[in-house]
């Protein structure tokens, strides 16, 4: 046996935060225990490794995925220390337990890992965080965008103003019509200006993230899988570079059996092999309320004026046999 198998494996738990870290020992047996609180810092994180760890014990560490980033995990792993970085929300928790601290917390990190109960997010590389932040830039831009569009149109309709025939909101037209407003008082058009401003400023946003976007997706790594999802029927470029950054590596659509899962076009298809009834009332209660004899579920008869069920089943089997084609 190599000198590495006799090792024995240090479990350190962190809760970390802007400025400070919580840290929690657990050895190979034995109650966790609190090592105290150190500094954000990469000196600070440096100096704790060095002193936890020894040529007799190996440091696997974790912490919670949030808001401080991966910058911990890359530093670890320079520094040549297995690192998790845990999803919060699968966390186990015990019933009843609310009480919640840094030190609980950095203690059931180190307790759960040891036992093997934590679940990993995927890390992305630097290159990749960098696509994800201006992914969502500009997704943070469409939202702002929207604000701003529904205060300018909530000013618009307390003043009674509506755009002419045929013309559709937010188009061309519509901003040719919204830059021919005057209102009577100064007070009222500068606040209409400054909508308008904003609006309009808002929209060159997303044009220039758009634009950087397509540039940065092109010298990507991941630029062939982006291509490759726009070939997906209703996958476009903002959608393809989105699933890519978000969810980082490709995931496996078929299920356990092996097979692609049914596509929506089928399951709508057999829903209506039932026919619908009015909501919260029986079969049959329009054929008992006419005088006629009411209809079940399974009979092909129905009340004057329903559709005819001897259609729906065929509907529904040319739609399985398209999905077997497909397949």
């Amino acid at each position: 046996m190599t000198m590495m198998q006799h090792r024995q494996i240090r479990y350190i738990g962190l809760d970390v935060h802007k400025a400070t870290i919580s840290v929690a020992i657990a050895e190979g047996a034995g109650t966790p225990t609190s090592y105290g609180r150190v500094p954000n810092d990469p000196a600070a994180i440096r100096t704790l490794m060095t002193r936890l760890g020894d040529p007799q014990a190996a440091l696997h560490v974790a912490y919670e995925a949030g808001p401080t980033g991966y910058a911990l995990h890359r530093q670890l792993a320079k520094l040549g220390i297995e690192c998790m970085v845990v999803a919060p929300s699968l966390i186990p928790k015990r019933p009843g337990d609310k009480v919640k601290t840094d030190r609980r917390d950095a203690l059931k990190l180190a307790r759960l890992l040891r036992s093997g109960d934590l679940t990993p997010v995927w890390v992305p590389d630097e290159a990749h965080e960098a696509l994800r932040s201006l992914v969502r830039a500009r997704a943070d831009a469409k939202a702002d965008q929207l604000r701003a569009k529904h205060r300018l149109s909530k000013l618009l309709l307390r003043q009674g103003c509506w755009p002419p025939i045929g013309v559709r909101n937010w188009s061309q037209r519509y901003f040719t019509w919204l830059r021919q407003l005057t209102f009577k008082h100064l007070p009222d058009q500068v606040v209409f200006a400054d909508y308008l401003t904003e609006v309009t400023a808002a929209g060159e946003r997303i044009k220039r993230l758009e634009t950087a976007l397509q540039q940065c997706a092109q010298s990507s790594s991941q630029v062939a899988l982006i291509r490759g999802l726009q070939a997906f029927r209703g996958i476009g470029f903002l959608g393809a570079v989105t699933l890519v950054a978000e969810a980082g590596r490709p995931v496996a659509v078929s299920n356990s059996a092996g097979r692609l899962p049914r596509p929506a076009t089928a399951c709508c298809a057999t829903s209506w092999v039932r026919r619908p009834t009015m909501h919260g009332m029986p079969h049959g209660y329009r054929a008992r309320s006419s005088g006629a004899r009411p209809t079940s579920r399974g009979s092909s008869s129905s009340s004057p004026g329903a559709p005819k069920s001897d259609c729906i089943p065929a509907i529904a089997t040319s739609a399985r046999a398209s999905v077997r084609s497909r397949r």
